[in-house]
């Protein structure tokens, strides 16, 4: 199975960073929204029931067309015929997809 995310950039603050004094009876402040990061980058990744097959980001300003996806399917099946020997060997793997329009 096949698919793409954007996936954002997220700077985790550590307990020390997210740690605030107050006094006892001070009600605790209401939690800020964590804003999406205006950093953000195109996962592709394939997977089957044993995990993920193959993953790459897509380089920034690369859409995702035809040639493209042709490109990230000749990686996808070298991946297949390194990790998953048995089922490239015999043939036996089934490629399944979403139906975006770019593929």
């Amino acid at each position: 199975t096949g698919d793409e995310t954007w996936v954002y950039e997220y700077d985790m603050q550590t307990s020390q960073q997210s740690s605030e004094w107050r006094y006892e009876n001070e009600p605790k402040p209401k939690n800020r929204r964590q804003s999406r990061s205006k950093v953000k980058v195109m996962l592709v990744v394939f997977f089957d029931y044993r995990g993920v097959v193959h993953s790459e980001f897509v380089p920034e300003g690369q859409t995702i067309n035809k040639d493209y996806y042709l490109t990230i399917l000749r990686r996808l099946r070298e991946s297949i015929r390194k990790k998953r020997p048995n089922l490239w060997a015999d043939n036996s793997w089934i490629f399944h997809d979403d139906n975006a329009p770019p593929h």
